[in-house]
């Protein structure tokens, strides 16, 4: 998976717990991107919560520009019970959870936001149901009796969260009222056991733990109210829905392609008809089609990079001048795919009325060798 490749700094001490105990009976672990402001925060809240729990806090930061991981060492020096993984070189939510548990030895683990909009009361009542015998996982829900949206999420993103449910529900046979959660709890060795399944792209860590366990996990979701942000910025985008659907596409087909490869897919489907529409155009201007294939195939490519540098390899995005380097490897990688692509399409293209049958072709061949060409150079590992 990938996620003990980078430098990784690690920081923090001996785990202050119960009295006659070192050993902390619970991890909380943290994803963290520029959430520097809600970090003291959070922690004088877990401690307050936690009181009479033996807890550890793990802030796994992705290298935040606003010195998170800064203001969470400065923490963890004079609170050992607070840890800091600082990650170089990779992204995403699922990742940092999925390295944060881990990097646990404490027999449950849960797994909660850094923006301050989960409800950290509930720990306590989430680790005493876990610890009962039958309890593997346990789900923060807002789709249960009790439990509520609350003023965290606009009407939009409500309504995205309804439907990603229903998909994830009927796709997957996922039974949880609220699979997009991001506030559980769950057994450290139920989560290691599964951990090689697991995807480390993405945000939606619990479908992803749930729908990789195949129903061997005993479950139990309580009711949580979702509150509002009061620091920093969301960090889910447009893009992320992508992401989400290509997670879905991987978990449907049983992992047989990694989400990667399903999100440069998706974003190659998409480039397919930037492609057609540009053929379709030079075509009408009087190209000839050899010319007006390879024209179309660059407008394609060109739209094909930036959206795989934002979605795809969004822990990998290239910025500023690296990113018209990368562009110009890109079309680089990518020429003998067009090749491919041009030579494929000219054999198909014989009658004029099955353009679109000679594009579709060309650009479907090119695909595969444009997705290893570009993984292994445009957006290689620093």
């Amino acid at each position: 998976m990938g996620i003990v490749e980078s430098k990784a700094d690690v920081s923090g001490g001996a785990v202050q717990g119960n009295p006659g105990s070192n050993a902390a009976e619970l991890s909380v672990i943290l994803p963290s991107f520029n959430e520097a402001a809600n970090i003291p925060i959070l922690v004088d809240l877990l401690d307050t919560a936690l009181v009479d729990v033996a807890w550890e806090a793990i802030v796994v930061d992705d290298n935040s520009p606003d010195g998170t991981t800064e203001v969470a060492r400065n923490i963890a020096r004079s609170d050992p019970r607070v840890r800091v993984i600082r990650r170089i070189g990779r992204r995403g939510l699922s990742g940092a959870c999925i390295e944060g548990i881990l990097a646990s030895s404490a027999p449950y683990v849960a797994v909660m936001d850094a923006d301050l909009q989960h409800d950290e009361t509930l720990l306590p009542k989430m680790l005493a149901e876990i610890k009962q015998d039958d309890t593997d996982l346990v789900v923060a829900s807002r789709k249960v009796d009790g439990g509520e949206i609350g003023e965290g999420l606009s009407s939009f993103r409500t309504w995205g969260s309804n439907v990603a449910n229903g998909l994830a529900q009927k796709l997957l046979n996922v039974t949880l009222k609220d699979p997009m959660s991001g506030f559980f709890m769950v057994r450290r060795e139920k989560a290691e056991e599964i951990a090689p399944r697991l995807s480390p792209q993405g945000f939606k860590i619990l479908l992803d733990l749930v729908s990789s366990a195949n129903g061997a996990l005993k479950i139990k979701e309580l009711p949580f109210t979702f509150r509002e942000r009061q620091h920093g910025e969301s960090k889910l985008d447009t893009l992320v829905t992508l992401d989400y659907f290509g997670l879905l596409l991987a978990k449907y087909f049983g992992d047989v392609v990694s989400v990667r490869f399903l999100m440069f897919g998706l974003v190659g489907a998409s480039g397919l008809v930037v492609h057609l529409i540009a053929l379709r155009m030079f075509i009408l201007g009087d190209f000839s089609f050899n010319l007006a294939q390879t024209a179309a195939s660059f407008v394609a490519m060109t739209s094909n990079f930036f959206l795989n540098n934002q979605l795809t390899y969004r822990d990998r995005r290239l910025r500023g001048v690296g990113a018209l380097i990368g562009l110009l490897t890109f079309y680089a990688v990518c020429s003998v795919g067009v090749l491919a692509n041009v030579g494929v399409a000219n054999l198909i293209y014989a009658d004029p009325a099955y353009w679109w049958l000679a594009g579709t072709a060309g650009a479907v061949m090119g695909a595969v060798w444009n997705y290893a060409a570009s993984s292994a150079l445009t957006w290689r590992r620093s």
